[in-house]
């Protein structure tokens, strides 16, 4: 009975009859070690968890800035598509009789031009790759040509 008693008062005794049980002893819980090579491999293990879960709380942190990132551009999205739903009804003949005002126009073609915006952009970037394209031809060409007379008259 007192070792009941014992065990309700001990909150580690289940685990320790559990561990004991199996042949296993409670190894630190009970008694710190003293052996150099113990602690250098508990050292070593503990900065191998460390690195695990510091590698796993950068990935959490870079899920996390991923899932803003996302949640910021889907609201702009629906911002963006929110205002042109609006220009496009204020812009919209109306079944009022009054015409619409010359700001909505231009915040339609505003809105049309933003749209169309990364469309351009690739324009101009193929058209600037297409113009260094043929003004490295066209360099090439003329080295070729001011290399050929040299070789001429080097011959002669």
């Amino acid at each position: 009975m007192s070792n009941d008693n014992q065990n309700i008062n001990d909150p580690l005794a289940f685990v320790r009859n559990l561990w004991t049980g199996m042949g296993i002893t409670m190894p630190g819980m009970v008694t710190p070690t003293f052996d150099v090579d113990e602690l250098d491999k508990r050292i070593k293990d503990m900065k191998a968890v460390e690195g695990w879960l510091r590698m796993n709380l950068s990935m959490l942190q870079m899920t996390i800035q991923g899932l803003e990132m996302q949640r910021t551009t889907l609201g702009a999205v629906q911002a963006m598509g929110q205002m042109a739903s609006d220009a496009t009804r204020a812009a919209a003949p109306a079944a009022a009789p009054e015409p619409a005002p010359v700001v909505d126009a231009e915040a339609a073609s505003s809105l049309q031009q933003a749209a169309m915006w990364p469309w351009q952009m690739m324009q101009q970037m193929r058209e600037q790759m297409q113009q260094n394209a043929e003004a490295a031809a066209q360099a090439a060409d003329a080295a070729a040509t001011d290399d050929k007379p040299r070789s001429r008259r080097s011959k002669k």
